[in-house]
């Protein structure tokens, strides 16, 4: 593929201590992709999304945004770069002690000049997209589960960004509102022609949603493939995570692993 990537994670490696998480994975990001990173708990999977949006340095190689080196801007353009990404977080991430109409204001309060008639606006419009309309007063408190990622998913769409990143979008959902999420996760990329990467360990999920899906195994990536020649392939690791058997290298290694310090 000749395209230029949106996001390249060229050669990256990270390490807290002597252990290392990601190990020289090459990962490229792009445009109108949604990509699903799969792997088990604690594989870098939510640490690729820190990687992108800065909050995490790596250890050595570069991740780059279009022509940009993330690692290296200063403070001011770093907000300015996230201020092109929506993140939507694994529990939702609302503040608790602010209305809804609050919660999606804040980033365009801090980032951009707007008028409250604007904000007020970009507010209706968004809650609109995600089914959400008439909650504006609302706590969160005073919403489910998954009325609460309808409107993380709202805020995220407040600075229109050109790439949104999910971390575990239907964690705690019931099967049904999993796949209402699933369904709004696409109508919302398509829409706005958002790029989306989306981190998952749910295989329905994972199916239902990607165009693409990659796989890290041991700080590695093992298969980068669309969902028809991800789901049929021959490598063992990844075949047993989409079946869930547990007979397989997954629960070898485990056995073997060292215990946690």
């Amino acid at each position: 593929m000749s395209e230029t990537p949106l996001v390249h994670l060229d050669n990256i490696v990270l390490r807290f201590g002597d252990k290392t998480v990601l190990d020289g994975i090459d990962l490229k990001v792009f445009s109108k992709d949604r990509l699903v990173i799969l792997g088990q708990s604690g594989s870098g999977k939510s640490t690729t999304l820190r990687l992108i949006l800065g909050i995490l340095k790596p250890t050595s190689g570069v991740v780059r945004y279009r022509h940009l080196e993330v690692q290296r801007l200063s403070r001011s353009k770093l907000n300015l770069l996230r201020s092109r990404i929506g993140m939507v977080y694994q529990y939702s991430a609302l503040i608790s002690s602010m209305t809804v109409r609050e919660n999606l204001a804040l980033p365009i309060e801090e980032l951009r000049g707007s008028s409250r008639k604007e904000i007020d606006a970009l507010i209706e419009q968004n809650l609109a997209i995600v089914g959400m309309s008439g909650t504006e007063e609302n706590m969160p408190s005073e919403l489910s589960g998954g009325m609460r990622k309808r409107v993380s998913l709202a805020r995220a769409l407040m600075m229109e960004p050109e790439l949104i990143l999910f971390d575990e979008p239907s964690a705690g959902l019931d099967p049904v509102i999993s796949s209402v999420i699933d369904e709004l996760i696409i109508r919302l990329t398509e829409k706005t022609n958002a790029t989306s990467v989306i981190v998952t360990h749910e295989m329905e999920s994972a199916f239902r949603i990607a165009t693409r899906m990659t796989m890290l195994y041991q700080g590695k990536i093992i298969e980068d493939a669309p969902p028809d020649r991800f789901r049929t392939s021959e490598n063992p690791v990844v075949r047993q995570f989409v079946t869930g058997t547990t007979v397989g290298p997954i629960m070898e290694t485990s056995a073997h692993a060292d215990p946690p310090k």
